[in-house]
């Protein structure tokens, strides 16, 4: 039954129940940014604001890891992928980042409080209702789940 056939049948009705998005982007510093511009772009007002500044940071320190720690697909690039599920109870956002994969898989490492880096996978794991990472034929995937609560509200700054 195509949408408007349901849109004209009485008692049927359609009920957006996921979205998603692909893009694919040079395996570089630009390219992540756009990635990341284009994900907020798409989200705001489809998720509370809560929920997408936490898929942002997310989505910043999973691009930024390939860029500087994996090599990229075939033909230089980094693939962003998410998906929104509108709540109740929750709504939901997968991203998941597919490069080319790297010598050692992305893990937790505990650093000194004089590290300039390497806390980026503690922000994925505190924002995250879960994250893992896939290895396929093509290369690795780090993906995360975010899950918020649609009243959620952020502390005010200052």
């Amino acid at each position: 039954m195509t949408q408007r056939a349901a849109e004209e049948a009485p008692g049927v009705s359609t009920v957006l129940t996921e979205r998603s998005w692909c893009v694919m982007v040079p395996h570089d510093a630009r390219g992540a940014r756009g990635a990341r511009h284009r994900l907020a772009d798409e989200l705001t007002g489809i998720v509370p604001a809560t929920l997408l500044a936490d898929v942002e940071m997310v989505a910043a320190e999973l691009l930024g890891n390939a860029v500087r720690h994996a090599e990229p697909l075939p033909g230089r690039l980094i693939r962003l992928t998410w998906s929104v599920r509108p709540g109740p109870p929750d709504d939901e956002v997968v991203i998941r980042v597919t490069d080319g994969g790297a010598t050692a898989p992305p893990q937790l490492r505990r650093v000194g409080p004089d590290a300039v880096d390497g806390r980026g996978l503690f922000l994925v794991a505190a924002l995250a209702a879960r994250w893992g990472v896939e290895r396929d034929g093509l290369g690795q995937s780090v993906w995360a789940r975010l899950a918020h609560p649609a009243d959620r509200e952020l502390a005010p700054v200052g």
